[in-house]
């Protein structure tokens, strides 16, 4: 049996996770989803100065109350720098670490530095007229998932009755990496990009530095950015492929 912890990205909760959770249990794993601060059914809790050090303790108390040990901590999106971060204060607690379309940052670089300029202008331009100042809304789900194969009406009115505004202080607050996470081995599992151009990022692109090195093994799974929606029964597969139970 295997323990892992799935973290959502911007927007979403552990509801995001359940088609993988169930499929993950079925295989005989221990699974646990999570909902971070301000976000799915803890929305209530978000405030302006919930940021990233407040989602990495969501993950680090989890791992300890639960006491969880060789843990696998897979983060979808954003929370790439989230479980990369837990697993740096807690590197004896975790067995490996799974970036779902996602990847680690270098110490001391926040979230909103990986998008591009002008994206990063419409963001905080959003945050200013339509989230009071300190949350990004969610995107238009309807348009983003226009012709995604494996995501049907259904999928999109429950990505919009259930995800909420990001707290904007989880994208501007940088990282905080001593680098005891380092030696523990990765897999990259790739929907919006391919391990080629992860290749390339990592010789070419300083912010995506932690992409090349031997403890990574790559899966591509071709869909939309959330493939926990799209097709959540493959990405359990690769889970289990790469971390199987006895």
């Amino acid at each position: 049996m295997t323990t892992f912890v799935l973290v959502p990205g911007f927007w979403l909760g552990a509801w995001a996770w359940q088609p993988v959770t169930a499929r993950l249990r079925s295989d005989g794993h221990d699974v646990y989803p999570m909902s971070l601060t301000g976000l799915g059914e803890r929305a209530h809790l978000a405030r302006p100065d919930t940021d990233l050090d407040v989602h990495v303790t969501d993950v680090v108390n989890l791992l300890r109350y639960e006491d969880l040990h060789d843990v696998v901590l897979v983060g979808h999106s954003y929370a790439g720098l989230v479980a990369t971060a837990a697993a740096d204060r807690m590197p004896d607690r975790v067995a490996g670490l799974a970036y779902v379309d996602t990847g680690p940052l270098p110490d001391g670089v926040a979230q909103v530095e990986f998008t591009p300029p002008d994206e990063r202008e419409r963001n905080a331009a959003l945050v200013a007229e339509h989230g009071d100042g300190w949350r990004l809304p969610p995107p238009p789900w309807a348009q983003l998932a226009g012709g995604v194969a494996g995501v049907d009406d259904a999928t999109v009115t429950r990505l919009c009755d259930l995800s909420v505004a990001q707290p904007w202080a989880t994208a501007t607050s940088p990282v905080r990496l001593t680098g005891a996470w380092q030696p523990l081995p990765r897999l990259g599992v790739l929907s919006s990009f391919t391990a080629a151009q992860a290749a390339g990022m990592a010789a070419t692109v300083p912010l995506c530095q932690h992409l090349a090195g031997d403890t990574w093994r790559f899966e591509e799974l071709p869909t939309w950015h959330w493939p926990m929606l799209s097709r959540p029964a493959e990405l359990a597969a690769i889970l289990h492929q790469h971390w199987p139970t006895p």
